[in-house]
């Protein structure tokens, strides 16, 4: 069956379990624009759309796909506005859409691992990250002087889209003629086991250290890796001999990372260390008026202040909140009042509380992925589980407190996987959209049950 056919058939069953609203608004204008290794690749108009279909029709669309083509296993969710321009006519049929994907997925450059929205320009700059972002124009224009630049603060206060803006402008800058390559310790992790059990480990050798400039963000989470600290010491040692630029981030300053081997500690130590700490109310004022330019909105001084003063330290939760008062304007096209962004606001954020019991977190969790239980709390190493489970561990932290060893209990976990569950999703909440409005979303079903 070709593209074209799959999808219109998707959407006609699709039409039939939504409302004649939901369809119009999220659905109706959506393409298909390819698939491979079953991954069905979606094109949408905006990112209001993207999230909502995400969070609210995502397994419905992959159970319909899976009855129409037995190979179906994800969609990829591509936000493309000018696809949808008026007068641009796309075909959904394979053969003319094969290179479609490199020019429509635009977030990410596959050369070289930024994210290509992460510019300095748009990075907001105040008294809690001056120090990290002069030495990030430092680094720009003197690239190998400040060697290595450790960045270091908590969970989505901007060490992510300052440490890729750095990589971007050096693109820029040069011409692409310095190649920098940015990567996540968990991607480094995972090409260190890659290149072990292949036997190629030359080639990972050569990926990180043929570069003018590596950037590695988290690198807490080598820390306890053996084989990855040992490749990690060598590529940085290659690189720091021949003036490569090295860039690194953490949640924690390099002495605070109990399970990092000495020689990367102090390697990490001799170079610039900068830390971020959390904005202050006049600069999360400034990132919500940088960010309504950018999504071309306006919201009254009353609604911006309130926004800043609910949101103190994660800056992803606050794009994520904004985004959401956004689309509540412009779907319901109503002008948004203090009262109505309060609404929001506490619709959104769930205070830590003891009152919200394990069995209402796990349940929503359950309920949002559509997975047991049952399943959740077994010992089951399936990769759908995964991901669920670490959300789980991080809300009965994040939200109602329990200690490691309580939650290691309740999940069947020893407490130090629980400790690097809890981390991994509070990193990932910082780059990670689709994982936030995860999180979101599955609050909102915790305060409903």
């Amino acid at each position: 069956m070709e593209l074209e056919q799959i999808w219109k058939s998707t959407l006609n069953e699709m039409e039939l379990q939504l409302s004649r609203t939901n369809f119009v608004t999220w659905l109706k204008n959506s393409k298909l624009i390819k698939e491979k290794d079953g991954i069905f690749y979606i094109a949408v108009p905006n990112n209001f759309a993207k999230e909502w279909i995400e969070g609210k029709y995502q397994k419905n669309i992959i159970s319909i796909l899976r009855k129409l083509n037995s190979s179906a296993k994800k969609i990829e969710l591509i936000v493309n506005p000018e696809l949808f321009a008026e007068g641009n006519k796309v075909n959904n049929n394979t053969s003319n859409n094969n290179n479609n994907i490199g020019v429509l997925d635009l977030k990410t450059d596959p050369e070289t691992g930024l994210n290509l929205k992460y510019t300095l320009n748009s990075y907001v700059v105040g008294p809690s990250n001056e120090l990290a972002y002069s030495a990030a124009t430092a680094i720009v224009n003197e690239i190998g002087k400040y060697n290595p630049f450790f960045v270091y603060g908590g969970v989505g206060i901007g060490k992510t889209h300052l440490i890729q803006a750095i990589g971007n402008e050096i693109l820029i800058k040069y011409n692409k003629k310095i190649k920098p390559r940015y990567v996540s310790s968990e991607k480094f992790t995972s090409d260190i086991v890659w290149g072990i059990r292949n036997k190629r480990m030359e080639d990972i050798k050569k990926k990180y250290r043929d570069v003018d400039v590596l950037i590695i963000d988290d690198i807490q989470f080598i820390g306890g890796k053996e084989k990855t600290e040992e490749e990690f010491f060598h590529t940085f040692n290659a690189l720091y001999e021949n003036n490569k630029q090295i860039i690194i981030s953490s949640d924690r300053p390099p002495q605070s990372i109990p399970t990092l081997e000495e020689r990367l500690r102090s390697r990490f130590e001799g170079g610039l260390i900068a830390d971020i700490t959390y904005p202050e109310y006049e600069m999360r004022v400034a990132i919500i008026k940088n960010k309504l330019q950018n999504f071309n909105q306006e919201l009254s001084d009353q609604v911006i202040d309130i926004i800043a003063k609910y949101i103190k330290k994660n800056i992803r939760e606050l794009e994520g909140i904004l985004k959401k008062i956004i689309f509540t304007k412009e779907s319901k096209n109503i002008e948004i009042t203090p009262k109505i962004a309060e609404e929001i606001i506490e619709k959104s954020i769930i205070k830590k509380s003891k009152n919200i019991t394990d069995t209402q977190i796990i349940k929503a969790v359950s309920e949002y992925f559509n997975i047991s239980v049952e399943d959740l709390i077994s010992h089951s190493r399936k990769k759908e589980i995964v991901e669920p489970r670490q959300i789980i561990m991080y809300l009965l932290r994040d939200i109602s407190e329990f200690s490691y060893p309580y939650i290691g209990n309740k999940m069947g976990k020893d407490h130090t996987t629980v400790i690097h569950s809890c981390e991994k999703i509070e990193a990932e909440l910082n780059k990670n959209e689709s994982l936030n409005q995860k999180i979101l979303t599955i609050k909102e079903l915790i305060l409903k049950s």
